[in-house]
């Protein structure tokens, strides 16, 4: 029987085989199933005094379990974990570091600007949990995230389905249940050294994907860990966020600042295979989100004065519509009104409507 053909490798599952992709790198795929996406890389750091992880997975058993098997395999006590590096603020990223902290003692790293709405959530939600069924922590959870408020394109924000929310419960080690909260230990920021693998990196803030978005540049081998800011054979999700003036020009310019790197040889990236010409894939994701700023253009007459939501069906597919496509769509609506292509208005229920007018260019 023929092995199935995957169109994109992001999309493939999790292997259990245990690569060195760098010196002193190994890579351990570890599961999930997201949209587009099959398995999560988590890379090992490996030194003189244990090992970092980068983006341990998702909470939640499965991966837990994928995880120790993958570093049994590489002889690697999870005692030897010192650090957990998490890139971004994504549960697919920074779901294991709670429970690394927890049996290893583990420091957790991220960006400066890391923040995690689970994490803000949860601090206040975890006391209360101890007696309470899976139905009552949904509902207190669920109330929590309406309380969290609008999107910037004046929509009510989406909660996560019901298992990702109680993959982030578990027992706790004296009894009673409690969330697993992602908390950074160490915050860096751009530019910053950190020593791992016996050698430094350094950091590169990389908003775009996430505004905590966090890349690490090895200049003595020539390895950037690149998260989900470039990926092979994807184009990452752009945020739209009011944290930032214009988050696709915002995203523009990180990506220019990771292809601009000087004897770059390997890009790491967090979903499918090290790759080379991170010049050339930066490139390729900047035209494509420039063909989307095209589409709306086309659409503009057709789709008059709307609301980001009405936008959204112009860029995707109906099976892709919600909360994600609706920031995107946001995020190069944002860029056209703020090069002068799009005027802005907000009706009486808070949605924000875009008109687009006609180029200059």
């Amino acid at each position: 029987m023929s092995s199935p053909v995957y169109r994109k490798q992001e999309q493939e599952p999790a292997s259990e085989e245990v690569l060195e992709v760098a010196p002193n790198v190994l890579r351990l795929q570890l599961p999930i199933s997201l949209p587009g996406l099959g398995h999560v890389n988590c890379y090992a750091l490996v030194d003189s005094n244990g090992v970092a992880l980068v983006d341990p997975g998702l909470p939640g058993e499965e991966s837990w379990s994928a995880l120790m098997q993958r570093l049994g395999r590489a002889e690697i006590p999870v005692e030897r974990v010192h650090t957990v590096i998490v890139t971004h603020s994504h549960p697919d990223h920074f779901g294991g570091s709670a429970q690394l902290r927890e049996v290893a003692g583990a420091e957790v790293l991220t960006h400066e600007s890391f923040t995690s709405f689970t994490a803000e959530a949860n601090e206040e939600l975890e006391p209360l949990i101890d007696d309470m069924t899976d139905d009552e922590i949904l509902a207190m959870w669920k109330e929590r995230f309406e309380a969290f408020g609008a999107t910037p394109w004046g929509t009510r924000r989406q909660p996560p389905p019901d298992e990702a929310i109680l993959r982030f419960v578990q027992m706790g080690d004296q009894g009673g249940r409690r969330f697993l909260s992602p908390e950074a230990t160490i915050r860096v920021a751009d530019g910053d050294p950190v020593r791992f693998a016996d050698r430094d990196w350094f950091s590169i803030h990389t908003p775009g994907h996430t505004i905590d978005h966090l890349c690490l540049w090895d200049p003595e081998e020539g390895v950037l860990l690149s998260g989900d800011h470039v990926l092979p054979t994807i184009t990452p999700h752009i945020a739209g966020s009011t944290q930032v003036a214009d988050p696709l020009a915002t995203f523009f310019d990180s990506l220019d600042r990771v292809a601009a790197l000087e004897g770059l040889t390997t890009v790491l990236p967090a979903h499918g295979h090290p790759f080379e010409d991170c010049q050339g894939r930066c490139g390729f994701i900047k035209e494509h989100h420039q063909e989307r700023l095209d589409v709306l253009r086309d659409a503009a007459d057709a789709t008059g004065d709307a609301p980001v939501t009405e936008w959204m069906k112009v860029l995707f597919r109906e099976r892709s519509w919600g909360d994600m496509a609706a920031s995107e769509t946001y995020a190069h609506l944002e860029h056209l009104r703020m090069i002068g292509e799009a005027t802005t208005r907000r009706d009486a229920d808070g949605l924000v409507f875009f008109e687009l007018t006609e180029s200059t260019n």
